[in-house]
C-alpha cells in the first residue's frame, strides 16, 4: 500500500476517534483508567464507524467522493482539538500498557493470518457481490440511490425486453438482482442491502482499489474478535476472554465470513461494541460511553433491519438493572438512540421503502399469541419501571428470579431444540433442526454443553455486572432458533448464527471452562483449572483442524483477471445485451460487475425469448446511440431472425474455484464453477439471398439457437448439451425445399432403471414424430411436410423445432450430486 494511502488510513481509522475519547469531558479520567488495549480499540472503532457514517450522510446527500471524507474527518478531529485547547493528553490516570496487551497484538495478527486474502466475490446473484457493488457505486458515483444513464436511456417500448414493471409504488423493477430501478425515466438505482457496510467498502476502495474494498471485511473481522474480547474481559475475565477470542478466531464460521462480503460480521464488531459501551455507560457508570452505545446499536439499523433485537434486548437489560439495582439510566443514550432510529425511518420508509416491505409482512403475519406475548413483555417492562423504585422488595425478587428464569428459559429451549423439536406443519426442516446443525457442523456438542453450564453459572454470579449480555444473547437465540427464514445450504445458512449466537457460546463455553474456578480448596482449583485448559486446547484443535481447508482457498480466485479481460473486449461506447438468469448457464451474474465496476455499458434481457419485433426495433434504436451493439450468452436464448445478423467475436471457457455447498450438509471440499460463453455482435442483415437451411453444430456458437437446453459440453470428441423435457432449437428461416430434419442424439447411456429416451419432434407447434433415441450417437430423422415447409417459408418469420423428451435425474436414480434434469445428449440439427 503507498504512503499516501496509510496517512489516509490513519486519518480514516485512527484519528477522529483518537480525539473524541481524549476530549476533557464526560469525566475523561474514567474512561482513561481503562487499559491501554481497550482505549486504541475505541479510538479506532469510533473511527471506523464515524467515517462509515459520514460516507452514509454524504451518499444520502449524493456529494459523497474520497476526498469531502478526508476532509470531514480532519475538520472532526480540528475541531475537537479547538474545543479542547488541545488538552488531549489522558494524564496520570491513564495506565502504561503492560505484558496483557500483547493478547490484542496476537488476536490482531491471527486475524490478519486467517482472514486474509479474501475472496474475488464480485460477481452479481448473490448477496456477497450486490454488497461489493453498492459499495463501489457509492464510491464511484458518490450516491447510494445512484443515475444510471442506461436504464434512462432505453425508450418506454423497449423497456419490457430488459426490465419489465413490477407494478409496486416502491420501486418499478430490477435492474440486476440486488438493485431496485425505483424510477425508469430518471435512471434513478438504489441497491437492496442497508448501507452501512457498503460505506466502509467504499472507504476501502477509495484507499486501495478493488483490492482495499474487498478486504474491509476482513478489517470488520478483525475489529468483531476484538470487541468480543473486551465484552468478554470485563465480565469473565482476561483469560476466557482470551480462549473465546481465539476460537473464534479458528471457528470455521468466523474464517470463513471473514474473507466472504457479508453484513453479519459489521453487526458482530457493532453488536459488542455496544454491549460493551452500555455496560460501561451505566453499570460502570461512564457517561461518555451512554451516548456512544446508543449511537453504535443505532448505526446497526443501518447493517441489518433485524439488528432491532439488540436494540430491544439493550433496553429489556437497562429497565431490570434500574429496577433492581437503582442503575442510572442515562438520557444521553435514550437520546442517540432516538435520533438514530428517527433517521433510520426516514431511510426505511424513504429510499429503502422496498427493503422494508418483508419484515413489515413478517410482523403483520404473526400470529395471535406472538402478538400477545411482545404486548405482555413490553407491560411488564413498563409495569417494573414504574412499580420497582417503590417496591423494594418487587425489586429484591426481580433480581433473584430473572437470571434464574433467562437461564432456565435457555437451557430448557436448547434440550427441546436438541432432542424432541421436529418438522410439522408449516415449520421446515431446516428450520426444526436448526440447533442441531449448528452444534453438529460448527460448534460442537461439547462446546453448547460447556455454554449452557457457562449461562447458568455466570447467570447467578455475573448477570447484574452485564444484564445487556445476558439478555442480548438470550434474544438472538429464542429468535434465530426459532426461524432461520433462508435456504437451508452451508455455509450461507449458518450465517444467521454468526454476529451474536457463536461468539456467545464461545464466551460463556470459554467461561465455564476457565472462568469459574474462584475459590474452594487450592489443588481442586489448579485441577479444574486443568481440565478446562485441556478442554480448551481440544475444541481449538478440532476447529483449526475443521478450517484447514478453506484457509489455502479463495473464492473465485482468477475472477477478477477474467472480467478485466471481457470488459477490454467492449468499448466506451458499445452496448452489451446479456442473457437472462437461466439454470443452464450463469452468465448473467458478470452484467453487474461489468456495468457498475468496469463502467460499461450493459443491459441484462429479461426473457430467454424475447418479442422479435420489439426487438428488432430496439436494434434500430441502439445502433443510432451505439457503436456497436453486443450480446453474451452461455446457456441458450432465442435472437435468431432475419432482421439482424450475429457474428461471432469471442468463445470462451474458463474455471474459478467455488467451495461446495450442500443443502443441509457440510461443505467438504473446494469445487470449480465453470463459466461458458460466447460474444456476438448483432448487426443489420446481409443482402437478401435465398433462405439457407439449418445445419447447427450444437454447443459451439450455438447460443442464439437454443433455448432450454443445460450447458456446453464435449464428449467423444463432440460439442454437445442435454436436452430438457421440453427444449427448442430456433432457425431463422426455412427453405421452401426442406424435407427433413436430421438429430444426431444419444441417450447418454441411461441406466436400466430409467424408462427409454422418446424425443417428440415438433415444427411450429406442428408434430412431425417421435423416435427412441438409443445409446451411442445416430442420426434420427423426421420428414416435414410440404405444405408446412411452403408455410413457413411465406411467413417470413424464424421457425422453432421443439424437443420434448422424456426425463431422468442422476442424483436420484444413480446418488452421483448431478441434480439436473437429463433427456437425451443433442449433437447436430439440420433442417435440410
Amino acid at each position: 500500500m503507498p504512503i499516501a494511502s496509510l496517512v489516509y488510513l490513519l486519518v480514516i481509522g485512527w484519528l477522529p476517534g483518537a480525539v473524541i475519547f481524549r476530549l476533557p469531558y464526560a469525566d475523561r479520567n474514567k474512561r482513561a483508567a481503562l487499559e491501554a488495549d481497550e482505549r486504541l480499540f475505541w479510538a479506532v472503532l469510533l473511527s471506523v464507524t464515524l467515517s462509515s457514517s459520514i460516507v452514509v450522510l454524504l451518499a444520502a446527500m449524493g456529494r459523497y467522493t474520497f476526498e469531502r471524507l478526508l476532509l470531514a474527518e480532519l475538520a472532526i478531529a480540528a475541531a475537537g482539538m479547538l474545543v479542547s485547547r488541545l488538552r488531549l493528553r489522558l494524564g496520570a490516570a491513564a495506565r502504561r500498557p503492560n505484558a496483557a496487551a500483547l493478547i490484542a497484538v496476537v488476536l490482531v495478527a491471527l486475524g490478519l493470518y486467517r482472514f486474509f486474502p479474501p475472496a474475488e466475490y464480485v460477481i452479481g446473484g448473490k448477496d456477497p457481490g450486490v454488497y461489493i457493488s453498492e459499495g463501489i457505486q457509492i464510491a464511484q458515483r458518490g450516491a447510494f440511490v445512484y443515475t444510471d444513464p442506461v436504464v434512462a436511456s432505453v425508450p418506454p417500448f423497449a423497456r419490457d425486453l430488459f426490465f419489465p414493471s413490477h407494478q409496486r409504488d416502491d420501486y418499478y423493477s430490477v435492474r440486476f438482482m440486488g438493485f431496485w430501478i425505483k424510477d425508469p425515466e430518471t435512471g434513478a438505482v438504489i441497491g437492496q442491502f442497508p448501507h452501512l457496510f457498503p460505506a466502509s467498502i467504499a472507504i476501502g476502495y477509495g484507499l486501495d482499489g478493488l483490492t482495499g474494498a474487498r478486504r474491509a471485511i476482513g478489517v470488520w473481522a478483525i475489529l468483531g474478535i476484538l470487541a468480543v474480547y473486551f465484552c468478554g474481559r470485563r465480565v469473565f475475565g482476561r483469560t476466557a476472554a482470551t480462549a473465546a477470542a481465539v476460537l473464534l478466531s479458528l471457528n470455521v464460521l468466523e474464517v470463513w465470513f471473514a474473507r466472504y462480503p457479508n453484513a453479519e460480521l459489521v453487526m458482530q464488531a457493532l453488536v459488542f461494541a455496544a454491549l460493551l459501551a452500555t455496560a460501561r455507560g451505566h453499570v460502570d457508570d461512564d457517561p461518555f460511553f451512554a451516548p456512544v452505545a446508543g449511537a453504535l446499536l443505532s448505526l446497526l439499523l443501518f447493517v441489518r433491519i433485524d439488528t432491532v433485537l439488540a436494540i430491544g434486548a439493550v433496553v429489556a437489560a437497562l429497565v431490570l438493572a434500574k429496577v433492581t439495582a437503582g442503575v442510572r439510566l442515562r438520557a444521553s443514550f435514550f437520546v442517540t438512540l432516538l435520533a438514530g432510529g428517527a433517521l433510520a425511518a426516514w431511510y426505511f420508509f424513504g429510499p429503502m421503502r422496498a427493503y422494508a416491505w418483508l419484515p413489515i409482512v413478517f410482523v403483520s403475519n404473526l400470529r395471535l399469541w406472538q402478538y400477545a406475548a411482545l404486548i405482555a413483555g413490553a407491560a411488564l417492562m413498563l409495569g417494573l419501571l414504574a412499580l420497582g423504585a417503590r417496591q423494594p422488595r418487587l425489586s429484591a425478587w426481580v433480581r433473584t428470579v430473572a437470571p434464574r428464569l433467562i437461564a432456565a428459559l435457555i437451557v430448557a429451549a436448547a434440550v427441546y431444540a436438541l432432542y424432541f423439536r421436529a418438522p410439522a406443519g408449516s415449520l421446515a426442516a431446516h428450520d426444526a433442526y436448526a440447533l442441531r446443525t449448528f452444534t453438529s457442523f460448527y460448534l460442537t456438542l461439547p462446546v453448547l454443553l460447556a455454554a449452557l453450564i457457562g449461562f447458568v453459572i455466570f447467570a447467578r454470579r455475573a448477570f447484574w455486572t452485564a444484564p445487556e449480555l445476558f439478555t442480548t444473547i438470550a434474544f438472538f437465540s429464542f429468535f434465530f432458533f426459532y426461524k432461520i427464514r433462508i435456504v437451508p445450504q452451508h455455509f450461507w445458512m449458518a450465517r444467521r448464527f454468526l454476529p451474536v449466537v457463536l461468539p456467545g457460546a464461545l464466551l460463556f463455553a470459554a467461561a465455564a471452562a476457565l472462568g469459574g474456578t474462584r475459590g474452594g480448596w487450592a489443588p481442586t482449583r489448579l485441577v479444574r483449572s486443568a481440565i478446562g485448559f485441556v478442554f480448551v486446547v481440544l475444541v481449538a484443535m478440532h476447529y483449526a483442524r475443521t478450517a484447514r481447508p478453506i484457509l489455502e482457498h479463495v473464492e473465485y480466485a482468477g475472477l477478477i483477471p477474467k472480467l478485466e479481460e471481457i470488459a477490454g473486449r467492449i468499448g466506451d461506447r458499445d452496448l452489451l445485451l446479456v442473457e437472462t438468469r437461466i439454470e443452464a448457464a450463469d452468465t448473467h451474474v458478470l452484467a453487474m460487475p461489468l456495468a457498475d465496476i468496469y463502467a460499461r455499458n450493459v443491459l441484462v434481457l429479461s426473457t430467454p425469448k424475447p418479442d422479435k419485433a420489439v426487438f428488432a426495433q430496439f436494434l434500430d434504436w441502439a445502433r443510432t446511440k451505439y457503436e456497436r451493439v453486443l450480446y453474451i450468452g452461455g446457456g441458450g436464448t432465442d435472437l435468431v431472425s432475419a432482421a439482424w445478423d450475429a457474428r461471432p467475436i469471442a468463445s470462451e471457457r474458463f474455471t474459478i474455484p467455488e467451495y461446495d455447498s450442500p443443502v443441509d450438509a457440510y461443505p467438504r471440499f473446494p469445487k470449480t464453477k465453470e463459466f461458458d460463453y460466447s460474444i456476438y455482435e448483432l448487426t443489420p442483415p446481409a443482402a437478401a439471398a435465398a433462405p439457407a437451411a439449418l445445419d447447427l453444430d450444437v454447443g459451439t456458437n450455438d447460443d442464439l439457437y437454443v433455448v432450454r437446453f443445460h450447458s456446453k459440453e464435449r464428449t467423444e470428441g463432440r460439442s454437445i448439451r442435454w436436452s430438457r423435457d421440453r427444449s427448442y432449437i430456433e432457425s431463422a428461416t426455412l427453405p421452401a425445399t426442406a424435407r427433413e430434419v436430421v438429430l444426431t442424439m444419444n441417450d447418454g447411456g441411461r441406466p436400466p432403471a430409467v424408462p427409454r429416451a422418446i424425443v417428440k419432434i415438433s415444427l411450429a407447434n406442428q408434430l412431425l414424430g417421435s423416435v427412441t433415441v438409443d445409446t451411442g450417437f445416430k442420426d434420427y430423422r423426421v420428414p416435414i411436410p410440404a405444405d408446412l415447409a411452403e408455410r413457413l417459408r411465406t411467413s417470413r418469420r424464424s421457425v422453432e423445432l421443439t424437443l420434448e423428451t422424456s426425463i431422468w435425474k442422476p442424483e436420484e436414480v444413480l446418488g452421483t450430486p448431478d441434480p439436473r434434469l437429463l433427456g437425451v445428449m443433442v449433437d447436430r440439427v439440420t433442417i435440410r
